[in-house]
């Protein structure tokens, strides 16, 4: 842990808690900070966080209903806004929670002009674009948790199917956060042999059939969770603290984060989930992956599904 590192979340919900503690018990940050319009929600929080701060020394936690809270953060995560219901997809989250960016942005980067800004609040790609248009500010300092989620439950299904540690499995899903997003399964593996040659004990390699089964668990993992319990809480908080020690270390890590792409594979002007390397300085660069024809046509579909969401609200 660096010795001055401060986070601010937006947002005391669900989420925003759960990313909060998740900050705390894997000492991410020195200070983390919660804003929240609803000043006794966001005061309830901070003490019931605060009071196991004797069990993830040094960290600290404090919050308000004041924006001036966040002054100073080097990195500040989104995740106020609607919450997605049962059965509804994220795309019908994006007219109110944009609305509420609109207005959102232009106050957070006003007390923190320099920090780097994380949207994890749903449709994260049409949010990390409006984030940079209503923020002003350049591409590579303000993107969405995108896939990094997703990607996490491909890996821990494969682990589970072929049993081995969900380290030892390299898999991403890139595109949308959505419906429309896939599993890069060309450049998938188990340790160091790629996924299509890995022999699981006394059967052939996974088929087809059997790879799409396991994307569209990926793809409807959160509308189980959702329907079940309401939310999904613990895995998005988890994942967003990887991508904030990524920035405040520098790491120069590798994750399917959602940014604004600029002529990717024929892409632009719209914000998508592709391997990129993150640091200090937020998206330092996106990767131009090998894809096979069909998994560039996948992207492609992504990008419009997105762009036509953009259009809808007026964004572009």
């Amino acid at each position: 842990m660096a010795i001055r590192t401060k986070v601010a979340i937006i947002g005391a919900g669900a989420v925003g808690t759960s990313l909060a503690y998740a900050l705390l018990i894997r000492k991410s940050a020195r200070e983390v900070v919660l804003y929240d319009v609803n000043s006794a929600k966001v005061e309830a929080e901070v003490l019931d966080l605060a009071h196991g701060t004797l069990f993830t020394n040094p960290s600290r936690v404090s919050g308000s209903s004041d924006i001036e809270v966040i002054r100073d953060a080097q990195v500040v995560v989104i995740t106020a806004g609607a919450k997605q219901k049962p059965g509804q997809s994220r795309m019908d989250l994006a007219a109110v929670n944009v609305a509420l960016l609109r207005d959102l942005m232009p106050r957070l980067v006003a007390v923190a002009p320099k920090a780097i800004y994380i949207l994890v609040t749903n449709p994260c790609d049409v949010m990390a674009y409006a984030a940079v248009k209503f923020g002003s500010l350049p591409t590579s300092q303000v993107f969405s948790s995108g896939t990094v989620l997703d990607s996490s439950r491909l890996r821990w299904l494969l682990a589970e199917t072929t049993g081995v540690a969900t380290a030892s499995v390299h898999a991403m899903i890139i595109g949308e956060h959505g419906d429309s997003e896939f599993a890069l399964w060309s450049q998938a593996s188990i340790g160091p042999v790629p996924l299509a040659e890995w022999n699981l004990p006394n059967r052939a390699p996974m088929s087809a059939r059997e790879l799409k089964a396991l994307a569209d668990d990926v793809k409807n993992a959160a509308y189980k969770v959702i329907q079940g319990k309401g939310a999904t809480n613990y895995a998005i908080g988890l994942s967003g603290a990887r991508i904030v020690e990524a920035v405040l270390r520098d790491e120069n890590a590798i994750l399917p984060v959602s940014s604004v792409l600029k002529n990717y594979k024929g892409i632009s002007d719209v914000a998508l989930s592709v391997p990129s390397i993150v640091g200090a300085a937020g998206v330092a660069q996106v990767i131009d992956v090998p894809m096979t024809a069909d998994e560039q046509r996948q992207l492609q579909e992504s990008a419009e599904a997105i762009k036509q969401t953009l259009k809808l609200l007026g964004l572009n």
